[in-house]
């Protein structure tokens, strides 16, 4: 790129929203849709280098649009695509409906324990549900009803909600 457009470029980088948009608006002579700077310096920085150096060809783009043209795609690999020493790999679907494990929960088999009013309660996790006093749930939270007689979520109850700060971290 000439010094000039170097120069504008750099103006750009300072411009206000504002300024981009009126620029944007005398080169592609159309409003702009975005409000975000970033885009629309990037959007106006690459008409003046278009503008500068010339367009693609009409060869490129007829490749572009070739290449962009996904009706002969893939969904699905080959059969033969999976193999390990040369054996195929047999592919079995996965159950899409299956609901997913909490990963709050811990593993099946451990016994949370609670304090309570002085009461020491201890529910174990079973594989689907929970079990209180030899009663199994479905939910920690209705074990929590059970307890305290009004409703809780069943996660902050027992103490296994994520913290804020590890959770966005």
């Amino acid at each position: 790129m000439d010094k000039a457009i170097m120069t504008e470029v750099d103006n750009l980088r300072r411009a206000s929203v504002t300024s981009l948009q009126k620029r944007y608006r005398e080169l592609f002579q159309e409003e702009a849709r975005s409000r975000h700077r970033e885009h629309l310096f990037r959007k106006i920085v690459w008409r003046l280098q278009a503008l500068a150096e010339g367009e693609l060809s009409e060869r490129a783009r007829a490749r572009a649009r070739e290449i962009a043209n996904d009706a002969d795609l893939r969904v699905v690999a080959p059969k033969s695509f999976f193999s390990v020493g040369g054996d195929a790999v047999a592919i079995i679907p996965g159950n899409q409906s299956k609901k997913q494990h909490d990963q709050r929960l811990p593993m099946a088999g451990t016994v949370l324990r609670r304090s309570w009013k002085g009461r020491t309660i201890l529910v174990e996790v079973l594989p689907k549900g929970f079990r209180y006093e030899n009663r199994q749930y479905p939910s920690l939270s209705n074990i929590a009803f059970e307890i305290t007689g009004t409703r809780w979520n069943g996660f902050a109850f027992f103490g296994l909600m994520r913290k804020v700060g590890k959770a966005n971290a």
